[in-house]
This record gives C-alpha cells, sequence and structure tokens, in this order.
C-alpha cells in the first residue's frame, strides 16, 4: 500500500477516535480518559513491536532520534490532553475541525523547519482548510 491509503485509513480511525471518545468520556475526568487511552495504545503498539520482531532494534535507534522521538511523545500527550478535555466541553463537530487546524499548523512548520516547498496550490489549500475548519466549528 502507498502512503495514501494510509493517510485515509489514519483519517477513518481518527474520525472514529473523537466520536468513541465523545460517548466514552461522559462523566469522567479527561485527564484519567486519556490516561486509559494511552495505556491502550501503548500495550497496542508494543504489541505490534513484539509480534514483527523489532523490539531488538530499540538499542540501535541514535540519541539525536531518540531525543525527537521523545519530544514528539511529549507534543502527542499534550495534544491528546487537551483534545480530550475540549472534547468534554464541546460538541465532537466543532472540536475535530479545530483540532485539524494541526495540518495548517504542520505546513507552515514543515516549511519553516523543514525546508519543505510550498506551492500556491499548498498554500490556497492551507488558506481553504482554514477558512472551513472555522466555518465548519464556529458555524452554529
Amino acid at each position: 500500500m502507498n502512503w495514501l491509503v494510509y493517510a485515509v485509513l489514519s483519517a477513518v480511525f481518527a474520525a472514529a477516535t473523537s466520536i468513541l471518545a465523545k460517548i466514552g468520556i461522559r462523566n469522567v475526568d479527561s485527564n484519567l480518559a486519556t490516561a486509559v487511552r494511552t495505556i491502550v495504545i501503548l500495550l497496542f503498539a508494543w504489541g505490534i513491536v513484539m509480534y514483527q520482531g523489532t523490539a531488538k532494534q530499540l538499542p540501535s535507534i541514535s540519541p539525536f532520534s531518540m531525543t525527537f522521538l521523545v519530544l514528539s511523545g511529549i507534543a502527542t500527550g499534550l495534544s491528546w490532553l487537551f483534545y480530550f478535555r475540549a472534547l468534554q466541553l464541546g460538541n465532537a463537530s466543532q472540536v475535530a475541525p479545530i483540532d485539524k487546524l494541526s495540518l495548517v499548523m504542520t505546513i507552515i512548520l514543515a516549511a519553516f523547519f523543514l525546508k519543505e516547498k510550498v506551492t500556491w496550490s499548498i498554500f490556497l489549500g492551507g488558506i481553504l482548510m482554514a477558512l472551513g475548519a472555522i466555518l465548519i466549528s464556529l458555524g452554529r
């Protein structure tokens, strides 16, 4: 499978995550809910690594890569904590589009830090995504 298939599957499961989380978070502290979700993800991810036999590669990860993987994990944790709190306080149909502004932020950060090229179509698409997210979220 190519990257597009995986990206579409990611979007499908991200949408399911929002709906399932909104249902499951009723009468549960958002931080506790995030912790439960994280344990499930931890067990699931390590189960896959063990099944594939790639856990033995752990010592070969360079300190540079490990630093950025740890920072990515911290960013993910913070994102989940804030996302679950937002879901607890707001409607999933309003929270999810604002969360997806990460797409636009990723374009900006990728251009700045990774020196990825931003064409006019990417720039225009980013503007339209941002406007769409705002219209969907605030258009009630």
